[in-house]
């Protein structure tokens, strides 16, 4: 029969017996009972410290010492010191133990780890972490990786940043691929950090490409990530030669993907690296690489020559001198350019709008009897509604059939009637420009129309290439050029901005910042806007440039254009944001503190970053203005 202990006193007072044996039967027996007895034994915790402590004490009782001291400490709810002497207890501090002690010590020292890592990267210096506590660690680790626990053991190694421990559970798992995207998924939900994320989505490439089958379409994502658009070119080039067909409508496929994202510099650089066919001729090369800028031109013949590229260049004897490979290659790239510009996709879904376009005219036709044919502010708000319900659809049947009544508005409400026919042909880049002609400035400087119609026609320009404006973009330049009408140059500015969307094209920004120089209000706010759109998401040391000069500048519109601007360069870019949103958020000026406010949200979109969170908060309830409140608050409530 088991004999019943009622209290600890006996082996806590065979701790002060000389004899070793004696101590170390005393801490084996607490050590079994301590769950029960803590509250007694932790009167006695410095006798065992010294017990820890003395190095003439025999390693393994020394480290039994450490480990009752450490159970104590976590029951006095002292996490610090329980996990200090957990790490001097070595290997008796069992990781795989199924118990609160263990889970909740485990749980630290992830945590205590992952934090030294991440402050040394952040300050890019050697991380100075203890060994006994990198040990426990990769005792986890390994044990996760041993259990088949994969996705456990992903999570620790990318928390604590041990790139070579994710690298081995990956290869080890038994789903190589389904492990492989649940690493990326994690990677863009749960790794805060811009440049760490970078680190792990390189990792994964590489542990992609040694795959005895690679999956390409994840490792395009990756690398798009990753802003390496050579990377993509090569292996959808390597796809597009293959004589297996299942490849090269994978290649499509990846296409498809990218162009999903709208990232147009990137989808461009990555069209530019495609390299033509080896052995055709230059005079039939050329037209494969003008496809795109033909067709946006709306050149009705152009657009035909491309269409028939497919089939007459096969035929009409410049193909001929060609291996069958390089001439399936060249049918191929033909294809898969159309689709990296945009073309391919935007007609698709224009004709998908078209066809499913169920908007019911009769609304607005009752909308427009209820208005009051004087209140201009129902008027607009009319052409505005009919713009959003046909949006992309290309009809523009009420418009059309209300042309006295549109000719009501005035001002600024003529500038965004205009602008409304860009909304809905949104897209349709063949006939854009031909679309919007009768509006467009004439002989340059405006040849007699209303300034206000041929700003808006200019914007609408940048609405319908919008992110697809390589066709449009010179013309929006020469227009901007050749005009001192501010109305007009507003409208070529915004236009320009969407057509160029992020490709961060200097001579774009030279023309945008000359309007910008000339000091113009109603030019300038545009201007402003327009630099944003164009390095949106580029963190541009043109920011600087372009906070200096909102530092100049008496115009109220141009700073508030500038602010905007500013904080559209650094969207997505997370930590790299820091130094500029600080500059703006502790700006004297409350235009320039409310455009930091749009700066550190657009900064860190969709990363739900507490500190980020934190510093809305801090402005939302602090700041002397109301705007700089009002607009600290909005993207706090997104963040939900």
């Amino acid at each position: 029969m088991a004999t019943k202990v009622s209290s600890a006193g006996g082996l806590l007072a065979m701790l002060n017996e000389s004899h070793p044996m004696l101590k170390f039967h005393a801490l084996s027996n607490l050590n079994a009972f301590v769950d029960y007895f803590w509250p007694e034994i932790s009167t006695s915790v410095p006798i065992i410290e010294s017990l820890y402590e003395d190095e003439e004490f025999d390693q393994r009782q020394r480290q039994l010492a450490a480990l009752l001291v450490s159970k104590v400490f976590y029951y006095l709810g002292e996490l610090n010191d329980s996990l200090s002497y957990a790490l001097g207890a070595g290997p008796l501090f069992d990781v795989s133990e199924d118990s609160d002690y263990v889970h909740t010590l485990l749980a630290k020292a992830i945590d205590e780890y992952a934090s030294l890592k991440s402050k040394a990267a952040e300050s890019n210096n050697e991380a100075l972490v203890d060994p006994r506590l990198e040990a426990i660690v990769e005792r986890m680790l390994d044990k996760c990786i041993v259990d088949g626990r994969y996705q456990q053991a992903m999570g620790m190694a990318v928390e604590c940043r041990r790139l070579d421990k994710l690298e081995e559970a990956i290869s080890r798992s038994d789903n190589v691929h389904g492990t492989l995207s649940y690493c990326i998924n994690i990677s863009h939900s749960f790794v805060n950090r811009r440049e760490y994320r970078h680190e792990v989505l390189r990792r994964l490439v590489k542990v992609y490409q040694k795959l005895p089958s690679p999956d390409y379409l994840s490792i395009c994502q990756c690398l798009m990530f990753l802003d390496e658009p050579e990377g993509v070119a090569s292996i959808l080039e390597k796809l597009l030669r293959s004589e297996n067909k299942d490849d090269a409508l994978l290649a499509f496929q990846i296409a498809f993907d990218l162009v999903e994202n709208e990232h147009q510099a990137f989808l461009l650089n990555v069209r530019d690296r495609l390299s033509n066919p080896r052995s055709q001729p230059s005079e039939s090369v050329q037209p494969g690489n003008n496809d795109t800028d033909s067709t946006q031109n709306g050149n009705p013949g152009a657009s035909e020559d491309v269409e028939m590229a497919d089939g007459s260049h096969a035929s009409n004897g410049s193909q001929h001198e060609m291996d069958p490979i390089e001439a399936s290659y060249a049918e191929r790239l033909t294809k898969i350019k159309g689709v990296l510009s945009g073309e391919t996709l935007i007609q698709l879904t224009l004709q998908f709008l078209y066809s499913h376009n169920k908007s019911d005219l009769l609304i607005l036709k009752t909308i427009k009897q209820s208005v009051e044919m004087r209140n201009s502010v129902c008027h607009s708000a009319t052409i505005y509604a009919n713009a959003i319900m046909h949006a992309g659809t290309t009809v523009d049947t009420f418009l059309r059939e209300n042309l006295d009544w549109l000719s009501r508005a005035t001002n600024w409400a003529k500038f965004s009637a205009t602008a409304g026919l860009g909304v809905i042909h949104r897209g349709h880049l063949q006939q854009g420009r031909s679309l919007m002609a009768p509006y467009l400035p004439q002989s340059g400087a405006g040849g007699g129309g209303s300034p206000y119609s041929e700003g808006g026609a200019l914007y609408a320009l940048g609405l319908i290439h919008a992110n697809h404006g390589e066709g449009i973009k010179q013309f929006l330049r020469d227009s901007l050029r050749s005009s001192n009408v501010e109305v007009i140059q507003h409208g070529a500015c915004l236009g320009l901005g969407l057509a160029a969307l992020g490709t961060a094209d200097e001579d774009v920004y030279d023309d945008i910042k000359n309007v910008l120089y000339t000091d113009s209000a109603v030019a300038g706010e545009a201007a402003g806007i327009s630099m944003g759109l164009l390095m949106v998401g580029t963190a541009s040391e043109k920011a600087s440039e372009m906070l200096a000069y909102a530092h100049e500048t008496q115009h109220e519109k141009i700073i508030r254009g500038l602010a905007l601007g500013i904080a559209l360069t650094v969207y997505g870019r997370e930590e790299e944001a820091d130094t500029l949103i600080e500059q703006m958020t502790r700006d004297q000026d409350p235009i320039l503190r409310y455009g930091g406010m749009y700066a550190l949200a657009l900064a860190y979109q969709g990363t739900a970053n507490n500190k980020a969170i934190r510093q809305l908060l801090h402005f939302a309830v602090s700041d002397v203005s109301d705007d700089v409140r009002g607009t600290a608050e909005f993207p706090v409530v997104g963040s939900g």
